[in-house]
């Protein structure tokens, strides 16, 4: 692939159009400076360089019809050809799909793909799932779930259900349902964890997640399905949305999931530490249409490596 470096000529001021409605001015500005790191991108924003209507803003800020967006002079290294995804995974997704209509997909993410290309992935499953029919070149996340999570991921088709489902989750009328696989025996009164979380930067790419009391409030609601020997089976249901908070939640209760490098120490259970794959499944996704009517209610099969480990741990 051949690469460009080009400079914009200065100051550009993008007038917000219907189909961009809803969306997040962080996602916003990362499809319309192509090739500029999510770092660079946050950055802009934190200095107040990007202004919406000349007034500083946050990065998930939902734009609104008519808004002036700010953008200052950039420098972008990318290529001409942007990255294309095989035709064999192109099959795999559109074969991943759980649900469709005229306003989203839920799709069924496969683990190790990340939501979203960045400064470290070329591309993102919201790329890759663009391309793979010309109708969806202009899907949007409704949400997000982390790169090693697996299952029930809302991709939003249109401005208006994308509006619709971010206040959905803005005042807490979605719910999840996650299964994870945790070290050790989490007890059955264990039920609730009310932690504070902050999200700090680590390095230049990297971000980590630490309970402090001075953190942005948290709540995860928790059910043992099963206990094993040196392991437990759980369901969460978190009632906020903070980055990481299932997965945090869990190693604060001393119980972290089975194949968190990041988050989880050294187990007890040396069977166990060698699990690379990240034990924790987006199980069931429940919201309303803008339409109103019965909710909708989608539920992704728990992946084979999880499976097969759960029935190993069960004999």
């Amino acid at each position: 692939m051949k690469s460009n470096t080009s400079v914009s000529d200065g100051v550009q001021l993008v007038r917000v159009e219907k189909s961009h409605i809803g969306q997040r001015l962080d996602n916003f500005l990362i499809r319309h400076l192509k090739g500029v790191p999510r770092t660079r991108v946050y950055r802009l924003i934190r200095r107040g360089e990007v202004r919406i209507n000349k007034k500083r803003c946050k990065p998930d800020r939902k734009l609104e019809l008519g808004d002036e967006v700010r953008i200052p002079p950039y420098t972008s290294s990318y290529s001409e050809q942007t990255a294309k995804p095989s035709p064999a995974l192109q099959e795999f997704l559109i074969n991943s799909i759980l649900l469709e209509n005229d306003d989203l997909l839920v799709i069924n993410k496969p683990a190790g793909m990340a939501v979203h290309g960045g400064t470290s992935v070329a591309m993102g499953l919201i790329e890759a799932l663009r391309q793979c029919k010309l109708e969806w070149g202009e899907l949007e996340l409704a949400h997000r779930i982390d790169r090693g999570t697996t299952g029930c991921l809302v991709i939003s088709k249109n401005s208006i259900f994308l509006k619709h489902i971010q206040n959905q989750f803005k005042v807490k009328n979605v719910k999840k349902h996650y299964i994870a696989l945790v070290h050790g025996i989490w007890p059955e009164s264990l039920t609730v964890v009310d932690a504070p979380l902050q999200k700090d930067p680590v390095g230049e790419n990297e971000r980590i997640v630490r309970v402090l009391e001075s953190g942005k409030p948290s709540l995860t609601r928790f059910a043992v399905r099963q206990h094993f020997e040196g392991a437990s089976l759980i369901e969460a249901m978190p009632q906020t949305g903070r980055t990481h908070q299932i997965r945090v939640h869990c190693q604060h209760s001393g119980h972290g999931i089975v194949g968190d490098e990041k988050y989880t120490f050294k187990a007890k259970n040396s069977a166990l530490s060698k699990v690379k794959n990240l034990c924790l499944h987006a199980w069931k996704i429940e919201f309303e249409l803008p339409e109103g009517g019965a909710p909708i209610r989608v539920e992704a099969a728990i992946p084979n490596h999880l499976d097969a480990l759960i029935q190993k741990l069960g004999k």
